[in-house]
């Protein structure tokens, strides 16, 4: 009886443990459902292509070709009083011819001969510096050269002056002042050391020549 009773109660503790043991177990999570898939971007519109900038910037200006340059020498002022009335009767720009030396009084003494200018006149070869800024004769077509006839010549200064600069397909037009003498071989002189340049006969003028005379012998020649 005793051994039935025994069994009995075996039975019943292992009962009672596995209900207790059942309740500890940890319960199996419920399985995370994926997170739900976020809806597609609705794709941004494409960019709209910015409208082209105009450009505002200023175009480089051009020089027109048919300007029009009075180039003078002067050592006593007399030509440049006709330079400048030139150009404003043919409307051209000035430039003078400025040399690196200045002539003084003594140098222009045409009565010694071992003054500054007699002995460059003498000397065809000679050729005074030139202290004036570089010529740009890209804008011009047409270009007066002026200078006082020095032994009825050109000042070698302006043999300098053709020899520096290019003038292939310039009109060159030369013109002295003087009190009587006339402008001889001195625009044969400068044509024969440029090349390409064509050279108009030149003309004399006393240091009195009126803006008008100027401008009525410029259009002479066109």
């Amino acid at each position: 009886m005793k051994k039935i009773i025994s069994l009995i109660l075996a039975s019943l503790l292992t009962l009672a443990l596995t209900a207790c043991g059942a309740k500890e177990t940890p319960t199996q999570d419920a399985p995370v459902p994926a997170p739900t898939e976020a809806a597609a971007e609705t794709p941004a519109p494409a960019e709209t292509p910015a409208a082209p900038v105009e450009n505002t910037a200023a175009e480089p200006q051009q020089t027109a070709e048919g300007g029009v340059l009075v180039a003078y020498f002067s050592a006593t002022g007399t030509t440049k009083g006709v330079a400048e009335r030139l150009a404003s009767a043919v409307g051209g720009d000035l430039y003078e011819i400025v040399p690196a030396e200045p002539y003084s009084d003594a140098d222009l003494n045409w009565n010694d001969r071992e003054s500054r200018s007699t002995k460059e006149q003498n000397d065809k070869s000679a050729r005074p510096g030139i202290a004036s800024e570089t010529l740009d004769l890209s804008g011009y077509a047409t270009i007066y050269v002026g200078f006082p006839i020095w032994w009825g010549e050109e000042p070698r200064i302006l043999d300098t002056f053709v020899e520096s600069y290019d003038f292939s397909g310039k009109t060159m037009i030369p013109f002295c002042t003087s009190g009587g003498s006339g402008i001889g071989n001195s625009g044969r002189n400068m044509e024969q050391l440029t090349s390409g340049a064509t050279w108009l006969d030149g003309k004399r003028f006393g240091g009195s020549v009126s803006e008008d005379e100027l401008r009525a012998w410029a259009d002479g020649l066109k």
